[in-house]
């Protein structure tokens, strides 16, 4: 559904969520979310740039986030790393689409936007929580 970097920043920014009052170090963020150290680092370094995440060095340093949870969205992080992609024109260059896009890619943006709209309305602090028992049911 999306990339394995945004993947990848959606477990590193919960796993640094989980205690936000508490530096992490990059180390113990690629062991909790189980990503390579050396793909997170740049992962990290992107949501720095982008203003999601500090980064404090020195002894007492770490990764902290730059905004309380429940003021991040998913879809800040996804589209910090790799933005999700709208079809706006025609993907195959055809003349007859140029105003009017056709059925199929009409359809796939319209999906494009309802999952722009979902990353959008859920928060990071709501990927923090304890699993629910729906969750455990429909798996």
């Amino acid at each position: 559904m999306f990339s394995q970097t945004a993947e990848y920043a959606l477990r590193a920014v919960v796993a640094i969520a989980g205690d936000p009052d508490v530096p992490r170090t990059g180390r113990a963020i690629a062991e909790e979310s189980q990503v390579p150290l050396d793909y997170l680092a740049k992962v990290l370094n992107t949501l720095v740039r982008a203003g999601l995440v500090h980064a404090q060095r020195g002894r007492r340093g770490g990764f902290t986030l730059a905004l309380p949870a429940d003021r991040i969205s998913v879809l800040d992080v996804v589209n910090a790393v790799d933005p999700i992609r709208r079809i706006r024109t025609c993907p195959l260059g055809l003349e007859q689409h140029a105003d009017n896009m056709c059925p199929l890619h009409r359809k796939l943006d319209h999906a494009l936007s309802l999952m722009e709209n979902a990353f959008a309305e859920m928060t990071i602090a709501s990927l923090c929580g304890e699993p629910s028992k729906e969750a455990d049911h429909a798996a």
